[in-house]
Parts: structure tokens; C-alpha cells; sequence
């Protein structure tokens, strides 16, 4: 049995930032395990531009940013393991994995980070009816076959979904020659960011149908078409609304899951609206010295805040390996999803942590919504107060609670993060 002081599990953007963080803040004994042959996680395939420009003031594509941060875990000589698999973590926070060199091998930490990312949802969480044929792919799958394959998946593709990699695809495909037929999103608004429905759709003339789903796929061997469908204020689809649309490929943009089942194995509590870890402003999950951080914990919109979210779980798994700053578990404030909330990220909040200047609590809203307040309040007394925003469930939001603000919360009671109007359709 190996013994290490961190195992970051998962060599990823989310990872590497945590295992860089814990490396400066005095930890030594650090191993990255990694199941793909290189660092990078998603990033190696995401050639767009557009991040960095949070963390690192300026546009970089996916591998330049990853790049940046292998280039710090070489720097550091912070060890890693690729291809390896990790099979197992306990409470007890020992891990088991497999390699090709290794073999099976079983490693005892003081603390380990959670950093696996997410995975997407597939046809067969859909249940749409039809054959099997070739041609039907989620987003990232074609974006890799694209991207670090060269293959092209098709010529003449539908997309369902507009999550944001679907949106990416669309206009990837166009760029690469193929016709985008369209884009269909069951619900009445997208799921992706608004600078990419500009970016990916607007721009090539792609059209966007809201409301529209796939009703059935067509074909045998190989796709021949799909028929779409609009759907009515239950998503029931309408079928006197009914379109045969000719198609040799269908991406699948429908929703990521984190991928959470080593945290199951660990009897860790899972948040049944994020299928992340329940975690505190630490990043700490229900079993201690055990943290969690990217899209492990939550999907996110933007790889630089997994950055900086990842950055607070190394310090704190430092902290709690050192000793130093670990606050009392009992000591907690309970934050809460209200009206017109999705769900808040932390859950919890240490009165003693070490983060008291300023804690950020991501969420996202349930629906689009026009001149709402955003209300952040313990019992009557509002703490944070926004007027007259537009928010989207497409977009995360963040809110910051300063330490004055938080001072008169007492351990114990609960914040309630909510939206204060009526409803508004786009």
C-alpha cells in the first residue's frame, strides 16, 4: 500500500488547479491519478477560443489553457499516474486503482479531492423510439471524432439539444462543410450560453426550435432521417405538428452528469438537483477530508471559475492535512434554494472558515425570468439584494456574501437564496 499525503482524483482543469494550489501552500506529497494517456481532461478537445479570460485575462483556446496549468504541475513536479482507473474510495479515504504497469495497487491518503468531471447524457436516458442505426452521437463524442480523431461523423446533421457543446458542434460541423439542419430544444429556452446561441447559431444561419423535440429515428444500417416534433406545456409531443427531416447524423446535446460514483462508494451525500457531492465553502463534502470541486460538484458554464473553485478545494485540503484553519463541522449556516431557484453551491457554510472575507454561492434560476430581485435572506432580514435582473437556467450565477453580512447569521439558522416577482416567458 502506497501512502501519500493528497490524491487528487482526476487530471483534469479542475485537478490540476487544486493539486498546483495544495503544492504552494506546503503540500508535498501530492499524486494526480488520471485515466485518460494525457493531462488535460476535456480541454485536449475544446480547440474553440473563448477561455481564460477570467483567470487569465486574456482568449486562449481549451489546450492552450490546459497547457498552461500541466506546464505548472511540471514545474512543481507534482506526480502523476495516466491510464489509470480508479476503482474505489473509501471513507477511511483509501483509494484503489488499476494501471497497466502497476497493476491493481491501493493508496492510504490524509486527504483526497474529487475532480472527475462530468459525463453526458445519452439516447438511452431519452428513450426516443426508433432503430439503432449509425450516425447518432452525443456532442462530445463528435466534437472528439472532429477535433483529435479527423473523422467527420456525418454530412448532414440535426442536433438536439442546444447545450452549450452542442452549439459548438453546430457551427464546427459548418465550418468542417456539413449542413446543420437545425437545432431542436424541448424546453422554451436554451440551455447554452447566450454568446453562443450569437456565436454558433446566429451567425451561420442555423435555426434554433424552441419547443421542438425528436420524435423518432429512421433508418436501419445508417440514420436516414429523424421526424421532429413540437411539444406542448406538459413537453408532450404534438404530433399533428409532426416534420420528416432527411438527416445521416443526430448529436445528442441533451444535459452532462457528474460523474459521482466513486463519491457513492464513499458514502458521500449526493445533492439530488446538482448529482454532485453536498458541499460546504471549503469544498469539503459529508465525509471528512474528503473535497470535491469542477463539474464533479456541479456543472459549470466556464472553465475559469472551475479554476478558482478548484483552487479553494487544494487550499483547503492543505489546511486540513497541515491542521491549520479547520473549522468546527458543527459550526455550519444552511443555505437554501427558494423561489424560482434551481439549486445553490455551497450547501453550507462554516462560521469559522477561513474563507469569511467573501463566500461565493453559485446557483442557477428554474426558468427565465425578466425584472426579478435576487434576494439573499436569514429569516426577515435581507442580506444581499439585486433589482430589476434577467437571469436564464442556461447561465450560472454568483452571488457574493461579504463578512459584514454574514456576521449576524448564527450558526445554525438558515439563508435562503430566492427570486422576488412573477414569472416571464422570453
Amino acid at each position: 500500500m502506497k501512502k501519500v499525503d493528497l490524491v487528487v482524483v482526476g487530471g483534469g482543469p479542475a485537478g490540476m488547479a487544486a493539486a498546483v494550489k495544495a503544492k504552494e501552500k506546503g503540500i508535498q506529497d501530492i499524486l494526480i491519478l488520471e485515466r485518460e494517456n494525457s493531462l488535460g481532461g476535456i480541454l485536449n478537445q475544446c480547440i474553440h477560443n473563448g477561455f481564460g479570460l477570467h483567470y487569465f485575462g486574456e482568449e486562449l483556446t481549451g489546450p492552450e489553457y490546459a497547457a498552461r496549468f500541466i506546464d505548472r504541475v511540471h514545474q512543481m513536479k507534482i506526480p502523476y499516474f495516466l491510464e489509470t482507473t480508479v476503482l474505489n474510495i473509501d471513507n477511511d479515504k483509501t483509494v484503489t486503482a488499476v494501471n497497466s504497469t502497476e497493476g491493481v495497487f491501493t493508496i492510504k491518503a490524509k486527504s483526497v479531492i474529487l475532480a472527475m468531471g462530468c459525463r453526458e447524457r445519452t439516447r438511452g436516458a431519452l428513450n426516443i423510439p426508433g432503430e439503432r442505426p449509425s450516425g447518432i452521437y452525443t456532442a462530445g463524442t463528435a466534437q472528439k471524432y472532429v477535433n483529435i480523431c479527423g473523422y467527420m461523423p456525418g454530412k448532414s446533421v440535426v442536433i438536439l439539444g442546444s447545450g452549450d457543446i452542442g452549439l459548438i458542434m453546430a457551427r464546427r460541423l459548418t465550418l468542417e462543410g456539413a449542413e446543420v439542419k437545425m437545432v431542436c430544444e424541448l424546453l422554451p429556452y436554451s440551455g447554452g450560453l447566450t454568446r453562443n446561441i450569437v456565436q454558433c447559431l446566429d451567425d451561420y444561419n442555423i435555426p434554433l426550435r424552441l419547443n421542438h423535440t425528436v420524435v423518432s429515428i429512421h433508418g436501419k444500417e445508417r440514420l436516414e432521417g429523424v421526424t421532429v416534433a413540437e411539444v406542448d406545456q406538459n413537453r408532450k409531443p404534438i404530433m399533428e405538428t409532426a416534420e420528416f427531416v432527411p438527416c445521416d447524423t443526430l448529436l445528442l446535446s441533451v444535459g452532462l452528469i457528474p460523474e459521482n460514483e466513486l463519491s457513492r462508494d464513499a458514502g458521500i451525500k449526493i445533492d439530488q438537483i446538482t448529482s454532485g457531492p453536498v458541499v460546504d465553502d471549503r469544498m469539503e463534502t459529508s465525509v471528512e477530508g474528503i473535497f470535491a470541486c469542477g463539474n464533479v460538484a456541479h456543472v459549470h458554464d466556464l472553465v475559469d471559475y472551475v479554476s478558482n473553485e478548484s483552487e479553494r478545494a487544494g487550499e483547503s485540503a492543505a489546511d486540513y492535512i497541515l491542521g491549520t484553519n479547520v473549522p468546527d463541522r458543527k459550526e455550519t449556516i444552511v443555505v437554501t434554494a427558494g423561489n424560482g431557484i434551481r439549486y445553490t453551491v455551497p450547501h453550507l457554510i462554516r462560521r469559522q472558515s477561513l474563507y469569511r472575507g467573501t463566500v461565493k454561492i453559485f446557483f442557477r434560476v428554474a426558468d427565465v425570468y425578466r425584472n426579478v430581485r435576487l434576494v439573499v435572506r436569514c429569516g426577515n432580514n435581507i442580506l444581499v439584494e439585486r433589482k430589476k435582473i434577467k437571469v436564464t437556467p442556461g447561465e450560472m450565477e454568483i452571488i457574493e456574501l461579504k463578512d459584514k453580512a454574514l456576521q449576524a447569521v448564527k450558526a445554525g439558522e438558515e439563508l435562503v437564496v430566492e427570486l422576488v416577482t412573477d414569472k416571464e416567458g422570453l
